[in-house]
């Protein structure tokens, strides 16, 4: 007969485990959570790892949303992506979505989903050809400083805020619209996932960083409120 003593040692162990594995994996049930596109191409997806994280824990400090603080992952086609309504893109190199990305890409957008494609540098080309296969017939249309994304928590009277200098090009906010909603968002320019990573980072000012995230929660807030 098993030492008992034996199995119910294992179990509280099991138990602990599952715990801290599901704490880990999961969160409120409902919570905002942010996917983040693993594209193909051979550009760094996984740029400035800690920028998510840390506009989540910004959003869930500054505002009533109930966040996952771990962010998700995805390919497209992926479970994980279909449970996705609010995606992330950045990186500073090459991106490529075949036909059938694409297409898929083009259906979950279509049907509710939002893209905030974020340039780091060095994705802009590529970014642009790609998501022209998704929507070959939409066009960018820049966001003026009066749109609700500027307005809707915090206010930006001049528009997309400037974190780092990349080709001495003002900050643009582009969208691409269905009807009246705005599905995907390409903040071009400005670089603000640089500015949601940790101070020591990149280094910089208190003020860049805090405006940089006071812009993402606004990004967040409005694709909540279409």
């Amino acid at each position: 007969m098993p030492n008992m003593n034996k199995i119910s040692h294992f179990l509280v162990i099991s138990i602990i485990i599952l715990g801290m594995s599901q704490s880990q994996s999961f969160s409120t049930p409902g919570a905002f959570s942010i996917t983040r596109l693993h594209y193909a191409g051979g550009g760094d997806w996984y740029s400035d790892p800690s920028s998510l994280p840390n506009l989540l824990e910004y959003i869930s400090i500054h505002t009533d949303i109930i966040v996952n603080p771990i962010e998700q992952r995805a390919q497209i086609g992926d479970d994980i992506f279909f449970q996705s309504h609010y995606i992330y893109i950045t990186g500073h190199g090459n991106i490529f979505f075949t036909d059938a990305d694409a297409q898929t890409l083009r259906e979950h957008l279509l049907n509710g989903a939002f893209l905030h494609a974020d340039d780091n540098y060095g994705m802009d080309k590529s970014f642009r050809r790609e998501i022209k296969k998704v929507f070959p017939d939409k066009d960018w249309v820049e966001l003026p400083p009066t749109h609700e994304i500027f307005n809707i928590y915090y206010k930006f009277p001049n528009g997309l805020p400037k974190v780092h200098e990349h080709d001495g090009k003002r900050p643009q906010a582009l969208g691409l619209f269905e009807g009246d909603k705005l599905i995907v968002l390409y903040t071009y320019e400005c670089d603000l996932g640089d500015g949601w990573e940790d101070p020591n980072a990149h280094n910089d000012p208190p003020e860049i960083r805090d405006e940089a995230l006071k812009m993402g929660t606004n990004i967040v807030l409005y694709a909540l409120s279409q």
